[in-house]
Formats: structure tokens, sequence, C-alpha cells
């Protein structure tokens, strides 16, 4: 599949049909209503013209039809755009979250200008963070590792690796500016907001490699705020799970 297209990017997540699926809708619909107020002035241009010896009579046309018309057809397309695709998407993306066991749980934590990701490990369990353990080159997240539950955690900077046909819930959030998380190919974006954990969730329904971008004007470096996503089979992600942990036993400390 091409993910670079001439209309909308290739789709690698359950959420592309349905956000695809309206982003055409409203194209459809927009183009309609520029034939129709098109032809309306095209019908009043000619109707209605000035010519040598014909002065302009704006009478014989209906006044009120076609604009009550148009009103009426923006109406019912924003109520259905808004009732019958918005909100109930919206309910089911901010709602309808997957549980911590049926999912793979990850920490997104922003900063300018890097994405620092941080897996729970085998326990499944986030181990304690500190931000006065913060070192920008070890430690970005502040790990504390002296909290039992934080030695098999695993950390890495700009690299997020999933599985992929199994729900992934990130728990969001920023050290500094506000940032935005942007996988164009899953069809998420959500604005990373400092002293706020916020949910993003999505089901990867293929393989590859892509990109982290930032969609959030965040300082003079904001070009280079990027990071990779790499959605890998079931049995790859563990083999690089159990990678990372084999290094944190045999160092004894986080490997970058």
């Amino acid at each position: 599949m091409n993910d670079y297209g001439l209309w909308l990017p290739g789709s690698a997540s359950t959420f592309a049909e349905a956000i695809d699926g309206s982003i055409n809708l409203v194209h459809l619909l927009m183009l309609l209503m520029f034939i129709g107020w098109g032809v309306f002035f095209i019908l009043f241009l000619i109707r209605y013209r000035q010519g040598a010896g014909r002065a302009v009579v704006p009478t014989g046309f209906p006044k009120k039809a076609i604009p009550l018309a148009m009103i009426a057809f923006v109406t019912v397309f924003d109520g259905y755009m808004l009732l019958g695709h918005t909100l109930p998407f919206w309910k089911h993306f901010k709602r309808d979250l997957p549980t911590a066991e049926e999912s793979t749980v990850v920490r997104v934590v922003a900063q300018q200008f890097a994405w620092n990701i941080h897996y729970p490990g085998a326990d499944g369990i986030f181990g304690r963070t500190d931000p006065y353990l913060v070192d920008e080159q070890s430690n970005p997240v502040g790990l504390d590792r002296s909290d039992p539950v934080a030695v098999d955690d695993v950390t890495t900077i700009g690299q997020l690796h999933l599985p992929d046909d199994r729900p992934v819930l990130i728990h969001l959030t920023t050290k500094d500016v506000i940032h935005s998380f942007s996988l164009p190919i899953m069809r998420v974006k959500q604005d990373a907001i400092p002293g706020m954990s916020i949910p993003v969730w999505f089901v990867p329904t293929r393989t590859g490699t892509w990109q982290i971008a930032c969609a959030q004007l965040c300082g003079n470096s904001h070009y280079r705020m990027k990071g990779i996503l790499k959605v890998e089979t079931a049995a790859e992600f563990s083999a690089w799970m159990a990678e990372k942990a084999a290094d944190l036993a045999e160092e004894g400390e986080e490997v970058w």
C-alpha cells in the first residue's frame, strides 16, 4: 500500500476508515454546495443582466425558495456531520478506552525537542518517576530505579515500538511547552499539555516504519522534533522487549 497518495496518505489503523470517510463526505458535500451556488449565481447573471435598451427588472425570480433550500441543505448537512459522525466517533475515541490488560500501554513524554518513550516492562506497572532525577542524556523521564517496579521498565528516545493488531493505549504528557503528538498514518493527533496526562488509543492494522511528528510549533528547533514509529508483529515486539530487558539485567542500568 502506498503511504503517500494524491489524496489522503495510506492508513494503518482501525480509525482511518471512519476519519477518511468523514473527510471524503465533507468534501463531497462542499462540492455539491459549490456547484449549487455556482448554478444559482450564473442564473442570476443571465436573468438579470443589463444590456443596451434593457433595464434590470428584479422580478419573476423566486426570492425565498432557493435561499431557504440552501439554508436547509447546510443545516441538515451540518447536523448530520455533527450528530451522525463527529460526536459518535469522538465518544468512541475519548470514552471507549481499552483496558490495560487488553492493550499495549506506553507513556510518551514530550519535550523540546524529543519524544521520550516509557514502557512498563514485564510486570505491566510503570515505575515511579521524579522530576529531580531527570537527566537529559541518561534519564530524561526521571525514572526512579530504586523503585522495585521500575527495575524492568524500558525507555527510549524517539523510538516507539508497537505490536500490530492489538490496541495501543498511550498516556501523553510533556515536560515543558505544548506539543502535538501526530501519527498521520494512524490518523492520530493529540496535543500534549504540561501537567496533564492525556490518553490516546488506536489499533495498528499493519506493520511498517513511519515518522512521529510534532504538529504544534514548539520552539526554534521544532523542525527537528521527530521520532520513529515501528509497528511489528507480536513476536518481533516481544523479542525487542526481551532484548531490552536483557540489556537492563546485564548492565544494571538503562540502555539508550
